[in-house]
């Protein structure tokens, strides 16, 4: 890369760190990219920092030592938080979404690249001080959610699948019972998929008595790894009994109502989640 002022250098470095979150860059890598002196590379630092935090980028963290360097970790303000559940709530709660059976279309949602990377910023913030190695999550509706989550967190994203297929080679195999139909099904997971000892964060589209992600939490097992965390987008309130006890949800659906097309829905414990974090830092 050519010598680049000041004004090109905090443009190219920010979308470099935006680009690597939660990968430590030396100051080297930038003096070296950039051609300019560490002293210069550390200033512009303090600038990229200052703004990161102010707008809810995140926050880059100093990392010292002979290996050391800069870090980019991903977060967004309680404030932006709080809007984005309202604007979830809004979206959710429109009659049109009700079909037979009481079920809710969400691939709107879910094929909406704005909405996704949104929602992936948001489970990023609230694991910003976990060590997260993989991200899992169930075929197909939970696939898109699962990498906007790994793209924040800067993790691969292992998906299970409920039949096999020959291109992932070995597979891992376990029955579970679902929490509505109380069916025992299968779930499959490719052996060179997750790394054992891995520490992953499970996140689904949708629970109600969380059978499924029960059942991908015992996978887990199989593989000698770690259950770190449990995300959701919705989740349903007034189960008998749920199958899983930890976990942040960005929306509570308490009622669909059927014959007078109306959906009820409330925030979840996500915005609890930040605030005990904020309180502990």
């Amino acid at each position: 890369m050519k010598k680049l002022k000041r004004s090109g250098r905090l443009v190219d470095m920010t979308h470099f760190l935006l680009q690597h979150p939660h990968e430590v860059i030396s100051l080297t890598h930038f003096s070296e990219r950039y051609q300019s002196a560490k002293s210069s590379i550390s200033e512009d630092l303090v600038i990229v920092k200052e703004i990161f935090e102010d707008e809810g980028y995140g926050s880059l963290l100093t990392i010292s030592g002979a290996s050391g360097g800069v870090k980019y970790i991903p977060r967004i303000h309680q404030e932006q938080v709080e809007n984005f559940v309202k604007d979830v709530i809004e979206q959710i709660a429109v009659p049109e979404r009700i079909l037979p059976g009481g079920y809710l279309y969400m691939m709107d949602l879910l094929g909406n690249p704005k909405f996704i990377q949104r929602l992936g910023q948001v489970f990023a913030s609230v694991l910003a001080n976990q060590q997260i190695d993989a991200v899992m999550t169930v075929a197909t509706k939970g696939i898109p959610l699962a990498y906007a989550v790994g793209q924040y967190l800067n993790v691969p994203v292992s998906i299970v699948r409920r039949d096999h297929l020959v291109t992932e080679g070995s597979m891992v195999s376990i029955n579970y019972v679902s929490g509505s139909s109380k069916r025992i099904q299968t779930m499959t997971l490719a052996r060179r998929s997750l790394a054992p000892g891995s520490r992953v964060f499970i996140i689904d589209d949708f629970m109600k008595a969380g059978g499924t992600i029960r059942g991908m939490i015992d996978l887990l097992e199989e593989f000698q790894a770690e259950l770190v965390g449990i995300g959701v987008l919705v989740e349903t309130i007034g189960v008998e009994e749920r199958l899983i006890d930890e976990y942040m949800s960005i929306t509570r659906l308490s009622e669909v109502d059927v014959r007078n097309k109306t959906i009820k829905v409330e925030p979840g414990n996500v915005l609890d989640l930040l605030e005990n974090m904020k309180q502990g830092d």
